[in-house]
């Protein structure tokens, strides 16, 4: 069943989705070599409390804290641990969520720990690329296949490859909604892009082979071959002429 969201509901949504923005904002000023990703859990927790909203991941489906922060071969759902510190040449996913005023916020972004390899920084450089590539395409009347082929088409022709078991998804009054939105896929297949639907676009893109398995602690999904995974994530809502991005980089960047 997937909702289609008023004007009035799309504005809590936006809320909900710039707090995200803002909590990778803050988040962002902590990321150095020396600092441990549960540190950077406690500060986005505690920022996102004192902006009046709730984590939106801590116990859902029994995740126990507030971000996912996914290091170099993790590809999401990372979990923050005391023990694990940054390093010099790291990269970092942060995936957050937040729920407020009934409705949900959630966002990535891969961060770069000081200076990195120039093979790290072109992974960024084009899975965040790819993300806005898929934005392009979430336009009423288009399908999600053609979101999912446009991700893939750019990526792929750049040498990298598409995690398949992880997606995109609608977004609202639950963090995860109908419908699914894969990063790859055919043009005219899949569910129809209609005027209100919120849906979470997030390319999870891997240098090496796209194949992942779920590490032992029940969470971490991890690249086989451990070659480093890219994730950025917006929320928007899809509109007539275009999508309108509910979510925000700006205070990271």
């Amino acid at each position: 069943m997937i909702s289609i969201k008023s004007e009035e509901e799309i504005e809590l949504l936006r809320e909900s989705n710039l707090l995200v923005g803002k909590t990778l904002g803050e988040v962002a000023k902590h990321i150095r070599p020396g600092i441990s990703t549960l540190e950077l859990d406690r500060i986005a927790e505690e920022f996102i409390r004192s902006s009046g909203a709730e984590p939106g991941f801590l116990n859902c489906e029994g995740y126990p804290y507030t971000l996912c922060i996914s290091l170099n071969d993790v590809v999401v759902h990372g979990m923050p641990s005391a023990e694990c510190i940054l390093k010099e040449g790291d990269i970092v996913s942060v995936d957050c969520g937040t729920l407020k005023n009934g409705f949900y916020g959630d966002s990535a972004y891969t961060f770069e720990v000081g200076s990195v390899s120039d093979d790290l920084h072109e992974l960024l450089e084009v899975t965040k690329k790819s993300l806005y590539i898929g934005i392009e395409n979430a336009v009423a009347g288009k399908r999600v296949g053609d979101i999912g082929y446009a991700i893939q088409a750019y990526c792929e022709a750049h040498g990298y490859s598409v995690v398949r078991e992880l997606v995109g998804h609608g977004v609202g009054r639950e963090l995860h909604e109908e419908p699914a939105v894969p990063n790859y896929g055919k043009r005219g297949q899949g569910v129809k892009l209609k005027e209100g639907m919120v849906i979470a676009i997030e390319p999870m893109i891997v240098m090496g082979e796209r194949y992942v398995y779920q590490d032992e602690d029940g969470w971490s999904i991890k690249t086989r071959d451990k070659s480093p995974a890219a994730h950025f994530e917006h929320t928007i809502a899809v509109g007539k002429h275009g999508a309108d991005i509910l979510s925000s980089f700006e205070y990271v960047e």
